[in-house]
């Protein structure tokens, strides 16, 4: 990685690119992948565009990019998850309601993602795009504060699915022993028991990860079938009327709309993250085109298992109080043991959303690894040389790799000393890849509007509507964002607080003084690598 102490001024610029600065553009050098694995030639010549060399290999076609999409994103097994959380404020009603409007909300979004992925297919993904789009003096700040959003979302995201693995085993173990009493440093160990066997998979199954991540989107796809036959043939019926209309307010807001709100942020979580296939660009092949398909088809799968297993729950969960309280500590294991009177089979149906929430942390580790990776190519994270290596028989980032692993297991530790840490660390997951779709979103209507430049050309365009779509989707996104760091109840108590916020907060002061003191100088932005002046002779 060079380092540029006297190219200071022209950053600041952020404009132009010099042909003649081999230290900023990598496009020209020879890549040591094997030729069959570099794509085809629109990804030759878009790695040319974006200033960089093929370090991965190109394993990913369209299907099983969108496979990998799909179980990473686990709607129907994070909506069972979450469950508790979703009943305290909104009910069956604001399930039900809640969820149509996130779904409208998050096309919306995906759409606009789609479209930036289609124009700059890199592993960098949204810290790119706010480099390419944003106004040239703040650019540089941006997408280096945005690349650190996306770094702390995509390593909240594997400790947060790796609690819900080690909560549902926890609570399996409730259900199977009544002498059991859970321990929070016995849920820390699973977690990072689990993160570390997703760690291996990704290091030494890498060739065969699409493979993997096939057979688990299998059970992903599967599994709801099996989970809604089970609950529509022998659990009692809830009326139409209570299923859609009851809203409950157990958070004790000052009135149900608060309430309501508040709701939203375990059903925003349950389609949070479609951007994970964007940081996997470098490892498709025909990336411009299969990355904004894969994600519009996976967001629209995923809705639709979404909405089938809601209203699968709001007619067949019984009464709420009594899931609620359940001891295992999980209201659906509850509704699935009321359902089937058997242990044996509870044991089974849960067996059903823990392979593939644990083919979700394979999945986050991926994504997580490769956002990193990306970020250090440009000098955006400590020890950047390091972190960015990639391993020329593997062809993948492990020391990026083993850095999810570490982070996993520091904010796991969070679980020890506090009862508030999932809530906290789904939040702060939440918050931080929201705020970074936001900006790069943002950055994108800007450029539409300034017309300084010409947008780039997309193979996946929104063409007049993109405009309209930008807007709506940042209307949707700002109160969400907002709402996510909202505690669960009132009136707040320290072990009912979501630190969520302060988490957040912290990220943002760290990454912007890491900045101050070591970005400015080390920092090199995606766009002063950007070739788009050979655009005109790379065909989509």
């Amino acid at each position: 990685m060079a380092h540029r102490d006297d190219f200071d001024d022209k950053r600041a610029a952020a404009a132009t690119y010099s042909p003649n600065d081999p230290a900023l553009y990598e496009g020209g050098a020879k890549s040591a992948v094997e030729g069959k694995y570099q794509g085809n030639e629109s990804d030759i010549r878009q790695m040319k565009v974006l200033g960089r060399t093929q370090e991965t290999r190109r394993v990913f076609s369209f299907l099983s990019i969108l496979g990998f999409g799909s179980t990473l994103i686990v709607t129907w097994e994070v909506i069972l998850s979450n469950l508790g959380l979703i009943l305290t404020n909104g009910g069956s009603a604001g399930m039900w309601w809640g969820f149509l409007i996130v779904a409208v909300g998050y096309i919306l979004v995906y759409a606009s993602i789609s479209e930036m992925a289609s124009m700059a297919p890199t592993s960098g993904g949204q810290y790119h795009w706010v480099s390419e789009f944003a106004p040239a003096s703040i650019q540089r700040y941006l997408s280096y504060m945005t690349g650190w959003l996306c770094f702390t979302g995509w390593q909240s995201a594997i400790t947060a699915i790796g609690f819900l693995v080690a909560g549902i085993i926890q609570g399996l173990i409730v259900l199977n022993n009544e002498n059991y009493v859970p321990e929070r440093w016995h849920a820390t160990l699973l977690i990072i028991a689990v993160v570390a066997f997703c760690v291996v998979v990704n290091i030494f199954v890498a060739r065969r990860l699409p493979l993997v991540e096939g057979v688990l989107a299998i059970c992903h796809f599967a599994g709801i079938f099996i989970v809604i036959i089970v609950l529509w043939t022998l659990a009692p019926r809830n009326n139409a009327h209570d299923a859609f209309l009851k809203f409950s307010n157990n958070g004790g807001w000052s009135s149900d709309g608060l309430s309501f709100m508040v709701g939203l942020l375990p059903l925003t979580l349950c389609l949070l993250g479609f951007d994970s296939q964007v940081h996997m660009s470098e490892e498709t092949t025909d990336a411009a085109r299969s990355m904004p398909r894969s994600i519009m088809w996976s967001t629209y799968l995923n809705i639709g298992m979404g909405f089938l297993m809601i209203i699968t729950l709001i007619f067949t969960m019984g009464d709420q109080d009594e899931i609620l309280a359940s001891p295992t500590g999980w209201p659906f294991i509850q509704v699935f043991y009321n359902t089937t009177r058997s242990v044996a089979g509870t044991d089974i149906m849960c067996l059903l959303l823990i392979f593939p929430l644990t083919g979700s942390v394979i999945a986050c580790v991926a994504t997580a690894s490769r956002q990193i990776w990306a970020f250090a190519r440009d000098g955006g994270v400590p020890f950047s040389a390091t972190v960015r290596h990639v391993y020329a028989k593997s062809a993948i980032p492990i020391n990026a790799i083993v850095i999810s692993l570490i982070v996993c297991v520091l904010l796991s530790l969070i679980n020890i000393g506090s009862t508030a840490a999932l809530n906290a660390i789904l939040a702060l997951d939440l918050a931080a890849l929201l705020a970074s779709y936001t900006i790069s979103i943002s950055c994108i209507l800007y450029r539409r509007f300034s017309k300084t430049e010409a947008l780039p050309p997309a193979a996946w365009s929104l063409g007049k509507f993109g405009a309209v779509i930008n807007i709506l989707a940042i209307c949707w996104l700002l109160p969400v964002f907002i709402f996510t760091l909202f505690p669960v109840a009132t009136p707040v108590t320290a072990a009912g607080m979501n630190y969520g916020c302060l988490l957040f907060g912290f990220m943002v002061l760290f990454s912007t003084g890491y900045y101050i003191v070591h970005g400015k100088k080390h920092y090199i932005s995606p766009k002063e690598r950007l070739r788009r002046d050979l655009q005109g002779d790379y065909s989509m």
